[in-house]
C-alpha cells in the first residue's frame, strides 16, 4: 500500500493533502518554484525547480519514479502528463482532467459548448485589440481573467472603458504560465456563490460534500463556510452539474466545482481538480473527513462510504499586508481563547500584499446559525496581525 506521491505546488492545500497522507503511511516528494514551502516542511523529501520547465519536470519524475503524482497548482507542464501516464504513472485526478483544468478555455468550452452546461457568456482576446472588442460584444461589467491562474490571481473586474487596459495588464502580469491570452466573462448577478467539493473514486459513485458559501474580494476567498444556505433545488442541479463535467474529465480525487447561484437557478463558473481554498473550512471537523483527507482517499484508492455533515463551521484569512521575510504573529494569544475553535499558519517564507498567511477556524453544532459562525471567524482574524522581522 506505501506508495511514493510526487506533489506539484507545495502551498498551504498541499501541506494539509501530505499530512493527510503520511498519516495513512504514505511518501511524499514536495516540489515548488522556491525553498521551504509550506508542504516541504512536512514532506519527506522536496525539489526546487520551475516547472513550467519540461525537461526540469521530466528529470525530477525520472530521479524519483513516483506512483502518482498530484498537481497543486496550475503553472505546470501538463502536456507532459500524458507521458508520465503512458509510462503507468497515476496523474491525479488523470492526465486529460488536469491538462483541461489547468486551462480556462478547456473547461469553459467543455462545459458550455460540450456538455451545455449554463455558463456566463464569454469570449476569449490574445491582444488589447481583441480584449477592446470582446468587452463591447459581452458588455460590461464584465470579468477578466487570465487563462492560467488560481485564487483570482490576475483577475479584475471592467466597468468602464478606461478599465479594459489596466485589466489586460493585470492578467499579463499575475496569469501563470505564458499563455498570453485572457477570458472575458460576462458579469453574473448572482445571490451567493458556492463551491460544492465532489468527490470521483476508482471504484465508487460519485459522492458530494455538502455546499460551501463563500466570500470573495480581489477575487480571493475571504471567508467560507459550510453548509451553504441554498436551496435543495439548487443543490440537486450543481450536483448535476458537477457529476457531467466530473465524469467527462475522469479520474479519482477531489474537484471543487465553483457555481454561482442565482435568482433564476445555477450557474456553472470554474473547476479546480484539487482540494479547493474555500474548503479549508474542513479543517474545523464540519465533514466526517476533511476535504484533504478524501482527496488522498479517493487517489489512493481507499473506498469512502459516505461523507456525512457533522457540525456548522467557517474559515477566515489571515492577510499579510506588506512586503517582506521571516514574518511572525501578533494576536494568536488573543484567538488561542476562543471556544469551538481553532487557527491554521501556513509557515510561508515570505509576505506580500495580501498574501494568505493562515486561517481561523470556528465551529459549533449542526443546529446552530452558521452565518453567527462566519462572524466569529472574522473577528478571529481580524486580531491577528502579520509583521516582519
Amino acid at each position: 500500500m506505501l506508495k511514493k506521491i510526487l506533489l506539484l505546488g507545495s502551498g498551504e492545500l498541499g501541506k494539509e493533502f501530505v499530512i493527510a497522507a503520511q498519516r495513512l503511511g504514505q511518501q511524499v516528494v514536495a516540489v515548488d518554484s522556491y525553498e521551504n514551502a509550506p508542504a516541504m516542511q512536512v514532506a519527506d523529501h522536496f525539489e526546487v525547480i520551475n516547472m513550467l520547465d519540461g525537461a526540469a519536470l521530466d528529470a525530477v519524475v525520472a530521479k524519483h519514479q513516483p506512483n502518482l503524482i498530484v498537481p497543486e497548482i496550475e503553472a505546470i507542464r501538463t502536456e507532459r502528463f500524458y507521458d508520465y501516464e503512458k509510462q503507468g504513472i497515476q496523474v491525479v485526478p488523470s492526465a486529460k482532467a488536469a491538462n483541461f483544468t489547468m486551462d480556462r478555455r478547456a473547461i469553459r468550452d467543455l462545459a458550455a459548448k460540450e456538455l451545455g452546461l449554463r455558463t456566463a457568456k464569454y469570449l476569449y482576446a490574445t491582444s488589447l485589440d481583441e480584449m477592446y472588442t470582446a468587452v463591447e460584444e459581452v458588455g460590461m461589467p464584465c470579468v477578466v481573467k487570465p487563462l492560467m491562474s488560481s485564487s483570482g490571481k490576475g483577475q479584475s473586474v471592467v466597468k468602464c472603458q478606461d478599465d479594459i487596459q489596466k485589466a489586460w495588464e493585470i492578467a499579463g502580469a499575475k496569469g501563470r504560465g505564458d499563455s498570453g491570452e485572457v477570458i472575458v466573462e460576462a458579469f453574473v448577478k448572482f445571490t451567493s456563490e458556492i463551491t460544492l467539493l465532489t468527490v470521483t473514486q476508482q471504484d465508487g459513485p460519485t459522492l458530494f460534500c455538502p455546499a460551501i458559501g463563500h466570500v470573495q474580494e480581489r477575487g480571493d476567498y475571504q471567508q467560507s463556510w459550510q453548509p451553504a444556505l441554498i436551496s435543495d433545488a439548487d443543490v440537486k442541479a450543481a450536483q448535476e452539474m458537477a457529476d457531467k463535467v466530473t465524469a467527462a474529465l475522469g479520474g479519482a480525487g477531489i474537484w471543487g466545482v465553483e457555481f454561482f447561484i442565482c435568482e433564476d437557478g445555477v450557474v456553472f463558473s470554474e473547476l479546480s481538480p484539487r482540494p479547493h481554498d474555500t474548503g479549508m473550512v474542513t479543517l474545523a471537523g464540519t465533514q466526517n473527513f476533511s476535504e484533504f483527507e478524501l482527496h488522498c482517499r479517493a487517489v489512493l484508492g481507499l473506498p469512502i462510504p459516505e461523507i456525512t455533515l457533522e457540525r456548522v463551521g467557517a474559515s477566515s484569512v489571515i492577510l499579510a499586508h506588506q512586503e517582506g521575510e521571516n514574518p511572525y504573529f501578533e494576536g494568536l494569544e488573543k484567538i488561542a481563547v476562543y471556544p469551538k475553535s481553532d487557527f491554521r499558519l501556513f509557515g510561508k517564507p515570505t509576505t506580500r500584499e495580501y498574501r494568505r498567511m493562515g486561517v481561523t477556524l470556528a465551529y459549533n453544532s449542526v443546529d446552530t446559525d452558521v452565518m453567527a459562525t462566519v462572524e466569529k471567524a472574522k473577528e478571529m482574524a481580524a486580531l491577528v496581525s502579520v509583521k516582519n522581522k
